[in-house]
Order: structure tokens, then C-alpha cells, then sequence
């Protein structure tokens, strides 16, 4: 474990020597190309000060580290908030280490691999000066995965996977010691946390990763409302309360440790947050300098991407990294016809591939996918094809045969949800109604906004049965690269949830939940490869996934960003590296 930390700490003091020399009043004089940031910094600088400028089409899901799941605000919200590990500050294989932030070093892990210690550096403070301690962790796992007022987005590993917490109702139950009764956690002392797992689960360094690690007294915890005001343990602090809407605005926070923080630069002077921007306009300003960041990380949209690959001076600030999404069509096997598998294998072979990846400006935009796992899983098996047809074009005699085979021989109606502020998945919702079409299945658009769209409406079993949601056009990128780290969410049946749900299928196979099981318990790594790419060709069958798209994102990076790179276990730039060499607004 030692002498994996010292490997870390080594590179990440070459990358600091790197920067250095690279420029330490301003940007590198090197003339940056089309896709360099995929695999090496552009623009090194240390240069600090200034305003660096993000902006969203939607609204931010939740600034709350405990309450979010999109993978932009995981990425943005360690501005602010601080996790017991997180991934090595480098572009390519080099970040996907995970590696120590508020913990002092990698955890300690038993012979049977179900208990973690892990121990924090001391003298970590919030922004007003006083101290995170061990027990301020476990109050925020807590407050974000037990009890019926668990805050409802974002994954729940820890209720999944932490033992002897089965009767506990959570923080909110009993606010007079709402810890009672929570034992899957030990503090034995301010700086010490100890995890008991139900058994050995060989991914669990990656749950350790996540915000719903970033510390939080329990005394300062509003519920939902907390999101209005977060306790920063991080560099920067919120200037004023933030609402859903209304932008966010951050400054430095003057107790933050740099010597206790090896991957936040902490370049600029503030960081601000536009909402609710159109695409098409947050674009734009991306080429005209009136912006440098666009927050989602999910890139151009299909309009700009296409104008500035043609131009070779704006090509040169673009990257196109395969960012580990796939979008793709969840089929609901609760609501009507789509309960019957025959129905839902009708939409298989009724998708025009080669039509959605044009939604994403074709090849530029990702590659088309007939298997459910990312290229870049262990396990994902590029030749699996259960529904074959010309060209990816579909096969509308096979959709036929099976529509035949659950009683609907002359078709059925449903309804497709799609996130309404992001033109890509838009134009894939028009290409899938397009599509099915062709084989008399009628399906009607509904349009919602992203920052609830996993929560209220497709992520809502209840909202997705009522308005008759048998499609929804989604995308998922792996919590973490491996199969469970993909699959867990999306598939196992132990995942469905009343709001907040990713397995938005509502999937519940024994056989399937059993094999993911198995697979997080198998320590050989060729052997869970092989139970992943088992468990997709098991869940193709069941066509309960249309694959569309592995995504690669256009990344626009203005002249005046500096140390930009594409970090693979964010899926997008690493933003604590960021700065800008324009000035404060």
C-alpha cells in the first residue's frame, strides 16, 4: 500500500516540474492540435488569479455532495467539497489511480476483505476554522443512503453493501443521536473510520471515491435544503446561498490546506456557474471567449461540432475522447406491451443505428453499440450482436415477427422521455420514433428538464407508469471502470428505487442480480471479466437496453484555459487542474 502512495506523490511531482517549465507566467508557447488534450496537459501554467467561467443548459442537479449523481457536479463539487479518496490528477491511465485526499493513506483491508480502515490526515478545518472529523464522514453517508428521508439522488452503495445497519432508519429518525444504531461504521476515534462489509466486494476502494464521502456536522444539515449553502472543506466557498437557476458564484476559502491537498491548484480567484444557457448560445461563447468551461462535459452540440471540425484553426482547440457514455434506449418492462420481452426485442431490431449516431454527428460523436458494456470495461465483447441487421440500419422483418410473437401484430403506442435541454439526445429521440415507426410502433416525445429528469420523471417508477414511459433515451457512464462499477446501478434489481432510479428499465433478474453478486466477490480479474460479458449478452436477451452510442465528446478549450486534459475517471476535463490567464471579473 506504501509504495503505491509514493508512486502517486512521485508523479504527481513530475506533473508539477512539467507545469513549471512549461509556463509559469502564462500560457505555453507550444501550439496546441486537435485531440492533444486526450492524452497530455495543454496550455501548463501555475499562473494563479482570475475568474474562471462555466456554464449548463439545464440548471444544476444539486451542489449537495450527498444528493447528485451527474457526473459534471462530482467532478465540480470537489471545488468544494473534499472525499476520503479521488482519482490521480493526470490525463490518460494515470488517472484512473485512485489515490488519498481527506484520508492520510490508501485503506487498510482485512484478510476476508469485508472490513476498511482508513485514518485522516489531522488538522483538516471547514471554512469556518473548525475541524473534520471521522465521525462528520460517516454522518454524510448516512444522511445519503438510509432511512425513508435518504436523500434521493445518487447511488447507494453503502446501504447495499455496509453490514449490521439493517434496522437502522437513518439520520433523520431519531435527531437526538442519529447515529444509533448505524454500525456498518466505526469511529473509534476523530480520525479513524472503520467499514464493515457484508462480504468481500473487490470494488469498494472506487465507493470510497465518491462526494457522498465529503464531510458534513451533523449540526449543520438542512435536509434537501442543505444544497443552498454547502460547508466547504475544500478551496472555495459559496459567495451568498445558491438556488436552482440562479447561477453560483465561488471564492476562495482562506482555511483550506494546500500542503493537506496535493490535486486542487486552486489557480483561480473565483469560480462562477451560468444556468439555463442554451446550448447553441453556451457554444458560441465558448468560441468567442465570453466563456471557458461547458459544465455538463458532455460537449458541443451538433450544430457547432460539426462547423468547427471543418475549420482547421478551431479544430486545433477541440479534443474528442471516447468518454466511457453510452447512450442508449431503456425499454420499461412494467409498462404495457414493452412487459413482454417479445415486444421489447421488437425495438431492437427496429432501431436505425446508423440514424442516432448521425444525432451525434457520426463517427466524430461516438461509435454505434450492439452491447450494453463500454469498450473500455473488462469484458465488453465488441462482437455481440443479438440483433443484427444491414449496416445497423434495423430489420424491420424481424421487429415484425416479434411483434407478432407478444400479440401485436399491427403495432402498439408508447411514450420516449429525453432530457429537453440537450439537442443530441432530442434529435436521437426523433431518430428512435423515426425508426420504429417503420414497424407500426407509434411512439410520442415527451420532453423533460435534465436537472430532473433522473429524479421526478424518469428516474419516478410511479411518473414512468402513469405517463406510459415505455422508452426513455439515457446515458450512463461507469461510476467506475469495471462492469460492476457500470452494470450495479442500471441492471441489478436491488438498484430500483421510488426516486432517483438509474435502473430505469425497473430489470429485477434473479439470475443476473446473482451474477453480479458473484462478480464483485471474485478477486481473479480475468474471471469477473468473463461473468461481465456473461451478464451483458444476459441482459441484451432480456432487451431491456437498446444500445445506441458510445460517446465520444467534442471538448472546445479556449485560448485563455490553461492546464487542460481529459481525466477518463471524470469522462471530461479534470476541472480542479483548470486556471485561466484572463483577469477577475
Amino acid at each position: 500500500m506504501r509504495k503505491r502512495v509514493l508512486g502517486w506523490i512521485a508523479l504527481g511531482a513530475s506533473a508539477s516540474l512539467v507545469l513549471s517549465a512549461c509556463g509559469t507566467d502564462g500560457a505555453s508557447e507550444s501550439s496546441a492540435e486537435f485531440d492533444q488534450g486526450n492524452s497530455e496537459v495543454v496550455n501548463a501554467s501555475d499562473e494563479r488569479g482570475g475568474t474562471l467561467r462555466y456554464a449548463i443548459s439545464g440548471n444544476i442537479e444539486s451542489t449537495d455532495p450527498g444528493n447528485t449523481y451527474y457526473g459534471y457536479i462530482w467532478n465540480f463539487s470537489r471545488y468544494y467539497a473534499r472525499t476520503l479518496y479521488t482519482y490521480a490528477k493526470e490525463p490518460g491511465e494515470a488517472g484512473r489511480e485512485v489515490v488519498p485526499d481527506l484520508a492520510k493513506d490508501m485503506p487498510k483491508v482485512s484478510d476476508d476483505g469485508t472490513t476498511y480502515t482508513v485514518e485522516l490526515k489531522e488538522g483538516l478545518k471547514y471554512e469556518d476554522g473548525s475541524e473534520i472529523v471521522a465521525e462528520d464522514i460517516k454522518y454524510a453517508i448516512a444522511r445519503s443512503n438510509f432511512g425513508d428521508d435518504a436523500l434521493p439522488n445518487g447511488p447507494k452503495y453503502y446501504k447495499e453493501h455496509l453490514a449490521e445497519s439493517g434496522d437502522y432508519e437513518g439520520p433523520y429518525a431519531d435527531t437526538d443521536d442519529p447515529l444509533e444504531g448505524f454500525d456498518g461504521i466505526e469511529t473509534p476515534d476523530d480520525h479513524t473510520l472503520v467499514f464493515h462489509l457484508k462480504e468481500r466486494f473487490v470494488d469498494f476502494k472506487y465507493v470510497l471515491v465518491q462526494p457522498q464521502t465529503s464531510p458534513i456536522p451533523a449540526e449543520e444539515d438542512t435536509g434537501e435544503r442543505y444544497q443552498s449553502n454547502v460547508m466547504s472543506s475544500g478551496p472555495y466557498k459559496f459567495d451568498g446561498d445558491w438556488s436552482p437557476g440562479d447561477g453560483l458564484t465561488l471564492v476562495r476559502n482562506g482555511e483550506w490546506d494546500a500542503e493537506s491537498d496535493p490535486i486542487r491548484d486552486a489557480l483561480p480567484d473565483k469560480v462562477t456557474v451560468k444556468e439555463g444557457m442554451d446550448q447553441d448560445e453556451i457554444d458560441q461563447r465558448l468560441e468567442n471567449g465570453d466563456l471557458d468551461v461547458d459544465l455538463s462535459g458532455t460537449g458541443l452540440g451538433p450544430a457547432k461540432k460539426g462547423e468547427l471540425l471543418q475549420n482547421d484553426d478551431t479544430k486545433a482547440r477541440l479534443d474528442n475522447p471516447e468518454n466511457s457514455a453510452h447512450y442508449y434506449t431503456a425499454v420499461n418492462t412494467q409498462v404495457e406491451p414493452l412487459d413482454d420481452r417479445a415486444c421489447r426485442q421488437a425495438v431492437q431490431y427496429a432501431l436505425n443505428r446508423d440514424q442516432v449516431q448521425r444525432a451525434w454527428g457520426g463517427e466524430s460523436g461516438g461509435s454505434k453499440a450492439t452491447q450494453i458494456l463500454p469498450p473500455v470495461i473488462p469484458g465488453a465483447d465488441p462482437d455481440m450482436n443479438l440483433y443484427p441487421s444491414e449496416e445497423g440500419k434495423g430489420d424491420i422483418d424481424k421487429a415484425e415477427e416479434k411483434l407478432a410473437e407478444c400479440g401485436e401484430e399491427d403495432g402498439f403506442s408508447t411514450n420516449i422521455g429525453v432530457r429537453s435541454d440537450r439537442p443530441a439526445e432530442v434529435e436521437a429521440a426523433q431518430a428512435v420514433e423515426t425508426s420504429l415507426d417503420r414497424a407500426g410502433i407509434d411512439v410520442s416525445i415527451k420532453q423533460y428538464p435534465s436537472d430532473s429528469f433522473t429524479n421526478s420523471q424518469a428516474g419516478s417508477p410511479d411518473f414512468v407508469h402513469e405517463n406510459e414511459l415505455g422508452l426513455n433515451i439515457y446515458g450512463w457512464m461507469p461510476d467506475w471502470p469495471t462492469g460492476y462499477g457500470y452494470f450495479g446501478q442500471i441492471i441489478h434489481g436491488d438498484a430500483i428505487k421510488q426516486a432517483g432510479n438509474t435502473n430505469i428499465s425497473e430489470l429485477d433478474n434473479a439470475e443476473i442480480n446473482e451474477k453480479l453478486n458473484e462478480a464483485i466477490r471474485t478477486e481473479d480479474e480475468q474471471e469477473r471479466a468473463e461473468l461481465y460479458s456473461e451478464i451483458d449478452e444476459m441482459a441484451m436477451e432480456e432487451a431491456v437496453i437498446v444500445p445506441m452510442v458510445f460517446h465520444k465528446a467534442v471538448l472546445y478549450r479556449p485560448d485563455n484555459l490553461t492546464n487542460v486534459f481529459f481525466n477518463p475517471s471524470w469522462k471530461m476535463y479534470d476541472y480542479m487542474a483548470l486556471g485561466t490567464t484572463r483577469g477577475s471579473e
